[in-house]
C-alpha cells in the first residue's frame, strides 16, 4: 500500500508519496494548476498509476488550533477529490510545513528565489513524513 501527500495551493500542490512498505517518502513533485476540478482529476490519475491506497492532506490550522479561510479550502478542495475516488482521505495538521519546508530548502543552499518551486513538495513530505510517523 502506498500513500499520497497533498499540499494543496491555489496555483502549486506539492505531491509526496510514500514507499511500499510506508516507512519512507519516496519521491516529491509540484503540481501547477489553477482548477480544482483538474487538480483532483490529476491526483487520482496519479494515483491510480501509483497504486495509492490513501491520501493524507495537509490542513493549515492557526497556531492557535483554529481553522480559517485556508483550512475551508483545503477541505473543499477534500470533498471535490472523495466525489472522484473512494480512496480514502485523511485530514492532517500541518501547521508550520510551509515554514519548515523554507528552512530545509535554506538550510540546503537553495536561494530564496528558487523555493517557490520546489516549496509545495518539501511540504507535502513533510506532511507525509508526520503522518507515517504514527503508523
Amino acid at each position: 500500500m502506498r500513500i499520497m501527500g497533498i499540499d494543496y495551493g491555489d496555483a502549486r500542490t506539492g505531491l509526496a508519496v510514500s514507499d511500499a512498505m510506508n516507512i519512507l517518502v519516496g519521491e516529491a513533485w509540484t503540481v501547477n494548476q489553477w482548477d480544482a476540478n483538474a487538480l483532483a482529476d490529476e491526483i487520482v490519475k496519479l494515483a491510480e498509476s501509483r497504486g495509492i491506497e490513501r491520501f493524507v492532506l495537509g490542513l493549515p490550522k492557526n497556531m492557535d488550533g483554529t481553522e480559517g479561510a485556508r483550512a475551508e479550502k483545503c477541505r473543499e478542495f477534500a470533498a471535490l477529490l472523495g466525489s472522484k475516488t473512494d480512496i480514502p482521505i485523511v485530514m492532517w495538521d500541518e501547521r508550520r510545513s510551509s515554514v519548515e519546508a523554507h528552512a530545509i530548502l535554506h538550510a540546503n543552499g537553495k536561494k530564496e528565489k528558487k523555493h517557490r518551486k520546489t516549496v509545495d513538495a518539501v511540504a507535502a513530505s513533510l506532511i507525509l513524513e508526520g503522518y507515517l510517523g504514527t503508523l
